[in-house]
């Protein structure tokens, strides 16, 4: 196959094509790095690429496939893996200065899985620091571009990682979901994201941002690829005491079949009020007719608590940000400050030079609530507003099988627009964080463009461990806009 052809293929495909020896893994390898050498100067997808290692890993791959030891479905398909999660041997840095050097000696479980199963990894993705960020901008190693418009952001924090994807650098990535940074990234560069419900997969080796909302979860060409990458990643790990032991039942792959018929679609008319953009709203107003006209049951209904999401998500997450970066302080490992007088002037310059603003900002907010007089105006209150906002979505699947709105009120805005006001950066997150907070699952699929030429994600959330619903759906949804292009060719 020629270099353009094989960059086309979705992971199954080109998993499916080495497997019928019409692709061997070299070859897929070799066209991943001659697209990356085109689009990676202007696009900045990577922190780090390990070119000698995967090409060694990849003679490796090959031979399990060909003695019939690796027969899964990703065997061979070269992968990349956001920079938060650890791989023995391989820098990871979060993006942060703190971490610039940082080489783990181990592999985060997650990664471990996908090496199982026959995965190429090629290297890791940029993200906002720490994930901390909804454009990529906060990268100590520099902004990411939006491949379909390079003056646009590609979201975040796993802008890298969807990037990467949209602009065929690789077949598929790892990313990680605290309030949205999966799903909105993967609306912004026109891919497909999943954030599975929250213990789906293991957090063993994932660096820690917000820990009862941290998800990792896969970014891909369509609904089949993220399905099969969560059948390889999902499953309890006695490394993670949050993780779940998936039942045989819940294998995502028998979701993908082109019926909605009969399935209740709710869509909160919260989600579709002031501050969406009219072009988003029609294009996600147009998936739900799609659905609709498939069979679906489709009506609107109040959600209820949508305005408490921001705030409480934002004090729970900087409370627990706060106590998962407390380990950064120049002893133990990472950046330390050249100048200092003393231990506690070593934690104060290490700190304040190695982590950016951002990271600062949300430090200081979670030290702030979680300080004495503050706990209880704040956090507590946050924790309770976070109770409620589960119920809120308890009731709504007693009426529905799945949530159906926008993932972000815009589409991507231009590079520098959003640092410039953090409060207008956080509004952004409105549609996604609720579901971190209430640990449910949450797909994203392209549903269209803007008058921009700029990608529209459709958002659809299911109840705790139905990702097969969303799956369900967003694959019928799929399925009809592939046949309307079909039909206007």
């Amino acid at each position: 196959m020629k270099e353009k052809e094989i960059l086309l293929l979705t992971a199954v495909q080109l998993g499916k094509k080495i497997k019928e020896k019409e692709v061997t893994c070299r070859e897929a390898l070799e066209a991943v790095f001659a697209q990356i050498r085109r689009r990676e100067p202007e696009l900045n997808c990577y922190v780090t690429l390990e070119e000698e290692k995967a090409f060694k890993q990849a003679e490796e791959v090959q031979r399990g496939i060909d003695e019939g030891t690796l027969t899964g479905p990703l065997a061979g398909v070269p992968a990349a893996v956001k920079d938060n999660m650890c791989i023995e041997g391989m820098r990871t840095t979060c993006s942060s200065k703190i971490l610039e050097n940082f080489v783990p000696a181990y592999t985060a479980e997650a990664v471990e899985r996908l090496r199982k199963a026959g995965a190429v990894i090629i290297g890791k993705t940029n993200m906002d620091e720490f994930a901390m960020g909804s454009t990529t901008e906060t990268s100590a190693f520099g902004v990411t571009r939006n491949p379909w418009n390079p003056d646009h952001v590609p979201g975040g924090s796993s802008g890298g990682s969807c990037a990467a994807v949209a602009a065929n650098e690789c077949f598929y990535a790892l990313g990680s979901d605290t309030g949205g940074s999966i799903r909105q990234p993967s609306s912004f560069c026109g891919v497909t994201g999943l954030k599975p419900t929250y213990g789906t997969v293991s957090r063993y080796g994932l660096i820690a941002y917000g820990s009862s909302l941290d998800q990792i979860g896969p970014v891909a060409k369509d609904v089949t690829d993220c399905a099969v990458i969560l059948e390889t990643l999902a499953g309890h790990d006695t490394k993670d005491s949050t993780s779940m032991e998936v039942q045989e039942s819940a294998r995502f792959t028998s979701a993908l079949v082109d019926d909605v018929n009969g399935m209740r679609i709710g869509i909160p008319r919260d989600y579709m009020g002031d501050g969406l953009d009219p072009e988003v709203k029609e294009a996600i107003l147009n998936a739900a007719a799609v659905l609709k006209e498939k069979g679906a049951v489709v009506e609107e209904f109040d959600l209820g608590m949508v305005e408490y999401a921001i705030p409480a998500y934002y004090v729970i997450a900087s409370a627990e940000a706060s106590s998962n970066l407390s380990r950064f302080d120049g002893v133990k490992y990472g950046f330390r400050a050249k100048e200092y007088d003393g231990l506690h002037d070593m934690y104060k310059k290490s700190r304040s030079q190695g982590f950016g603003p951002e990271v600062k900002r949300r430090i200081m907010l979670g030290s702030f609530v979680l300080s004495s007089g503050y706990y209880d105006a704040y956090y507590l209150k946050a924790l309770r507003a976070k109770t409620l906002i589960k119920e809120a979505f308890d009731r709504a699947f007693e009426s529905y099988d799945v949530i159906l709105g926008p993932v972000s009120p815009v589409t991507a805005p231009k590079l520098g627009e959003s640092l410039s006001d953090p409060l207008k950066m956080y509004l952004g997150d409105i549609y996604t964080i609720s579901v971190n907070l209430a640990g449910l699952p949450g797909l994203s699929v392209p549903c269209g463009t803007d008058s921009k030429g700029l990608p529209i994600g459709l958002q659809l959330i299911g109840d705790c461990f139905k990702e097969k619903q969303i799956i369900r759906a967003g694959y019928a949804f799929e399925r009809s806009r592939q046949q309307e292009r079909r039909c206007s060719r």
